[in-house]
């Protein structure tokens, strides 16, 4: 059943209210808030295209640039990707706060090596003004739903926690990030992660969608995870469905009630980064180009953000 609005706000609880400040440091200004986008829904929009998407472009960062977002948010696999990358964002009048780097974690060998490889990329990243370190920790294969053993996890964890305290040293923050695998059995994996790493350490990236989506469409998973995990959420991903479908441009109405989030986050208890993340999927309806549904959504974000 869906949550009204009073409904979902009093879910959040008077104790959520208390949650620390610290998460300030990433507060957008709320007279003109900083909105970011992800490049994984540009990746989206061009292959229903049938091209494609090269990030880092002047091409890409002019159409981000076009639709009034201020913030780039890449998926970055090596540090060779930031070679021109400061002027490029500097000419378009974009920072890149945030970064989304993959990581593998749950196999002591593989752990090392991933760690060492995000701490290189976290380096690179500050020279660029990144203060936020996103990574959601690989599955054991992708596309296969596959579970991972209690040691698994476990070892996942101390990674995870490390390489946060490593970041930590260089000024920047880990934002524990998740899909919807990490929702089964139970959400084990989602709550070791956040229950067994140092909150100073290891802070949290919400994506209300794919908590939504991993719990069986449960707008109720989003608000426990919100009120649950508050004083860790230093960035929120947003995405909205309609009927469980992506829609194709972000609204704040749909499955998830964005208007509830807003009115919380903006209570100025917790103000974290907002990257729009916005794919499209098969049953997407077909109405928009990249530039114009990222425009129409970062409209809608910002009217939702300055009007509750």
């Amino acid at each position: 059943m869906k949550l009204t609005r009073r409904e979902s706000l009093a879910a959040i609880g008077t104790s959520a209210l208390l949650a620390t400040i610290s998460n300030r440091a990433f507060a957008a200004d709320p007279d003109n808030p900083h909105i970011a986008t992800n490049t994984y829904p540009w990746y989206t929009f061009s292959r229903r295209e049938g091209y494609e998407q090269v990030l880092h472009t002047d091409e890409l960062l002019g159409e981000i640039a076009s639709t009034a977002i201020t913030g780039y948010e890449p998926i970055i696999n090596n540090v060779a990707e930031f070679d021109g990358l400061k002027e490029r964002l500097k000419n378009h009048g974009l920072e890149m706060r945030s970064i989304y780097v993959n990581s593998s974690l749950h196999e002591q060998d593989d752990a090392e090596k991933s760690i060492a490889e995000v701490l290189a990329i976290g380096k690179a990243a500050a020279k660029l003004g990144t203060k936020i370190v996103v990574t959601n920790p690989s599955p054991i294969r992708w596309g296969e739903p596959e579970d991972k053993s209690d040691t698994q996890l476990r070892t996942q964890a101390e990674a995870l926690d490390r390489l946060g305290a490593e970041l930590r040293s260089q000024g920047q923050t880990l934002a524990y990030h998740n899909h919807d695998a990490e929702m089964r059995q139970g959400a084990r994996e989602f709550h070791h992660m956040l229950t067994a790493t140092n909150p100073e350490n290891v802070k949290f990236c919400l994506d209300s969608h794919w908590v939504f989506r991993g719990c069986g469409d449960s707008e109720v998973a989003v608000f426990d995870s919100l009120k649950r995990y508050l004083d860790r959420i230093v960035e929120l991903h947003l995405r909205q469905s309609v009927d469980g479908i992506w829609t194709e441009a972000f609204q704040l109405d749909g499955d998830i009630d964005y208007t509830a989030i807003f009115e919380f986050i903006n209570s100025k208890i917790v103000h974290p980064h907002i990257v729009m993340e916005q794919c499209i999927e098969e049953k997407t309806p077909r109405t928009m180009s990249a530039v114009e549904a990222h425009r129409e959504g970062r409209n809608r974000v910002l009217a939702g953000l300055q009007n509750t």
